[in-house]
């Protein structure tokens, strides 16, 4: 008997893609900009901001720390988001740019 592949996920739904739109989702209920969520899960904010963008495929290992870090199961951040552009995030805090008012 030849091999057969595995049925594949549609092409109209990129699980990454579906992922980052998750991670986003959760971010703003929980009122995370991305550098809480990586100061809460232990990774760069630029990796994060790859995952939401869909250009990072982690690793199951990456996954549990983004769960733990909100704090839910990794099945639910892998459950499909509810909406397509959750809303953004700004912190509270002003940016520095490196100058001191007077």
């Amino acid at each position: 008997m030849p091999f057969q592949r595995p049925p594949t996920v549609s092409k109209e739904i990129d699980p990454r893609r579906s992922l980052g739109l998750r991670v986003k989702e959760l971010r703003a209920e929980y009122g995370l900009t991305q550098e809480d969520l990586a100061d809460r899960s232990g990774l760069f904010r630029t990796y994060l901001s790859r995952i939401e963008s869909g250009q990072a495929n982690p690793t199951l290992t990456v996954l549990y720390q983004v769960a733990a870090a909100f704090p839910i199961g990794v099945i639910e951040l892998l459950t499909p988001a509810t909406k397509d552009d959750p809303p953004k995030v700004r912190s509270a805090a002003p940016l520095s740019r490196g100058r001191v008012k007077k």
